[in-house]
């Protein structure tokens, strides 16, 4: 670089010179608008690069206000999504602690008005096995419980104490296979033996194919297990159907409708009358004959209701025979009997 300013020396210095002149006569000479030239060269040549770097820093500073804007909003986001979480489980303890409470209630009530003399009792475990139908209850032989004693709820029968220990009872559920009850229907009381089928169902087993079971009937214990009282409630028919040797009676068990968190644990069972049959439903009540219509009623007969026998035709048949014998004709089977014929002359 050096040698090429030495060896264009006198050029480089004469081309300074014309530029420093320039920019006196431009810094001399004034426009129209008594604006110095040079100032207008200086801001012709600024402000592309003024415009374009105000750009720049308008857009970096909405980028960077909108990127603070978006860390705020997920801020905010997350801070209602932990809030809206926070007061789903505050809901959720709120609807399991009123359900809760109403069964408890509902229990209570029940516990006061049954003529047996129960214990409350709270489930504390269930069996082992996936499809175990036995749970554990927090009432042992220390609490009078023993074994073969019934377990009820509000609703029906829950199942029957297999093993009292100290502070604890194993039950077996109505559902079981193993479990039997003996019961009644509500209706025809039709007797039999309840087992359990699924784990939602039970069976009416030893049923004759002969005897009447209606579907949607209830079902009671009948008290000849000797471990049941006569009376409580045991559940609803779901299916009837004949089968090969016994009447196969499906039934939902009321007991189990809700799930079980408290029960009843019968210590000393009293028998109870079972609940009257349901009376056939009523048909509708049926209004008398409506009046006579009075523009239908001839100028002799008085208007309301006719109180001669028969319906409307027959009464309109008995109008036009009268009119026929009044004008000395016959009308339908009103036709005048045939003169006897004459004697015959000997």
């Amino acid at each position: 670089m050096g040698s090429l300013l030495n060896r264009y020396r006198s050029l480089t210095l004469l081309l300074l010179v014309l530029v420093a002149q320039l920019i006196l006569v431009a810094y001399q000479v004034k426009t129209n608008d008594e604006v110095p030239l040079l100032r207008v060269w200086v801001t012709s040549a600024v402000t592309p690069m003024a415009r374009l770097l105000g750009s720049v820093s308008g857009s970096a500073s909405g980028l960077l206000r909108h990127y603070l804007l978006l860390v705020g909003a997920q801020a905010d986001n997350q801070r209602l999504a932990a809030e809206v979480d926070r007061l789903k489980m505050e809901n959720r303890s709120m609807r399991s602690e009123l359900a809760t409470a109403e069964r408890a209630r509902a229990l209570s009530i029940f516990q006061q008005r049954t003529p047996s003399r129960t214990i409350a009792a709270r489930v504390i475990g269930t069996g082992p096995a996936v499809d175990s139908r036995v749970i554990l209850l927090d009432r042992g032989s220390a609490s009078g419980v023993r074994q073969g004693m019934a377990v009820i709820n509000a609703d029906g029968v829950v199942g029957k104490v297999t093993a009292a220990y100290t502070s604890a009872s194993q039950v077996l559920l109505i559902t079981d296979p193993n479990f039997a009850a003996g019961v009644i229907s509500a209706n025809n009381r039709v007797e039999g033996t309840l087992k359990g089928l699924t784990r939602t169902t039970c069976m009416v087993d030893y049923l004759q194919n002969e005897e009447k079971v209606d579907a949607g009937e209830w079902f009671y214990t009948s008290g000849q297990d000797r471990l049941f009282p006569r009376g409580l409630p045991v559940g609803r028919v779901r299916s009837v159907a004949v089968g090969k040797t016994f009447k196969q009676v499906v039934i939902a068990p009321s007991g189990l409708a809700r799930g079980l968190e408290e029960v009843l644990i019968v210590l000393e069972g009293v028998h109870e009358t079972l609940p009257e049959a349901q009376a056939a439903v009523a048909g509708p009540t049926l209004l008398p004959p409506p009046p006579a219509d009075p523009s239908r009623v001839g100028a002799s007969e008085p208007a309301g209701p006719s109180t001669e026998p028969g319906t409307d035709a027959d009464r309109l048949i008995e109008k036009y025979k009268t009119a026929a014998q009044a004008q000395g004709r016959y009308y339908g089977d009103n036709k005048p009997a045939p003169k006897p014929p004459a004697a015959v002359k000997p």
